[in-house]
C-alpha cells in the first residue's frame, strides 16, 4: 500500500493553523491549479462530519466523499468514503513548536482500484504529483496563516 509523508513549519501559532484547516473554504484554497474544485456540501469540521466535492482534472471529474475522524486541536483524519481511489486516508497533524510556530505533518495511506480508475489514480497520486500538491499546500498554508497571525 502506498504511503506519502510531508511535513513543514508554519510561522503562526497552533490555533491559527487549526482555524485555517477547520475552515470550510480550506479545500478550495489548498487545491493547486489547474485542478478545479466544486464543493457540493461541507459540514463544519467535527467528528463524523462529511465533505462532498468534485475535483476536476481537465475534463475528468473525480467525485469524492470524505468523512472526518480523530478531530482534535492537533489535527484530524479524512477518510474517503467514496471516490477515485480504492482507499484514501489522510491524517493532518498540527504540533506546536513554540507560541509563534507550528509544524504540520501530512500522512496519506492509499490504495488504487483496478481498471480505468486505477490508472487514473496511479498517475494523479504518483509521488511527483503528490509532492507538487503538498508544496503548493505548504505555500498557501504559510502565506494564509502568517497573514492571519499578523492581523491578531
Amino acid at each position: 500500500m502506498p504511503v506519502f509523508d510531508f511535513a513543514f513549519e508554519v510561522p503562526a501559532p497552533l490555533h491559527v493553523v487549526q482555524a485555517f484547516h477547520n475552515s470550510t473554504s480550506a479545500l478550495k484554497q489548498l487545491t493547486p491549479p489547474p485542478t478545479l474544485v466544486k464543493i457540493h456540501s461541507v459540514e463544519p469540521l467535527a467528528e463524523g462530519s462529511i465533505s462532498r466535492f468534485t475535483l476536476w482534472v481537465g475534463p475528468l471529474p473525480l467525485n469524492w466523499t470524505a468523512i472526518h475522524k480523530n478531530v482534535s486541536v492537533n489535527g484530524f483524519t479524512d477518510v474517503q468514503q467514496s471516490g477515485p481511489a480504492k482507499r484514501w486516508e489522510h491524517t493532518h497533524t498540527f504540533t506546536e513548536i513554540d507560541r509563534k510556530n507550528t509544524r504540520v505533518t501530512e500522512h496519506i495511506e492509499y490504495e488504487h482500484k483496478r481498471g480505468f480508475w486505477g490508472v487514473v489514480t496511479r498517475l494523479l497520486f504518483s509521488y511527483p504529483n503528490l509532492y507538487f500538491m503538498f508544496c503548493y499546500r505548504r505555500w498557501i498554508t504559510r502565506r494564509t496563516c502568517f497573514k492571519a497571525a499578523s492581523e491578531v
